[in-house]
């Protein structure tokens, strides 16, 4: 993957992680009060995937550098582990959550949806990649 694209990859990944912050925030302002924790957790999973496709969309079409399939999965895989990276030093250091709690965001059997927001941070580029006429080929 090219330097360029990696660089505009991270950009958008922070505005990722701000917006999920964010969406975490207006989670547990407005959502969790009303609703209760779980359905505060699954509306605020889909909001954020939603937010995530319609990020990696405009990205990818406005991409002005060239860019192929492989450079697309590239990405994904780059903000996936940042992600999954940046949930558990964050997660655990910062707001000080305990290992079992953070990992129980991935056990999708318990009904927890986070683990189809990390799939779409995965696929997401590809994906919008494959929509847009304008993928360029390596």
């Amino acid at each position: 993957m090219k330097g360029k694209i990696l660089l505009r990859a991270f950009v958008i990944w922070l505005i990722l992680v701000i917006a999920a912050i964010l969406n975490g925030g207006f989670r547990n302002s407005f959502v969790k009060p009303k609703l209760g924790e779980y359905a505060g957790h699954v509306i605020s999973s889909v909001i954020l995937i939603f937010f995530i496709l319609a990020v990696t969309y405009v990205f990818i079409n406005r991409l002005k550098i060239p860019h192929g399939k492989k450079d697309l999965l590239m990405i994904g895989v780059f903000w996936f582990v940042l992600t999954v990276l940046f949930e558990f030093i964050f997660g655990h250091y910062v707001m000080h959550q305990p290992w079992d709690k953070l990992f129980a965001d991935y056990n999708a059997f318990e009904g927890r949806v986070w683990s189809f927001v990390l799939l779409t941070v995965l696929i997401a580029p590809y994906l919008c990649g494959a929509i847009l006429p304008k993928t360029k080929k390596e």
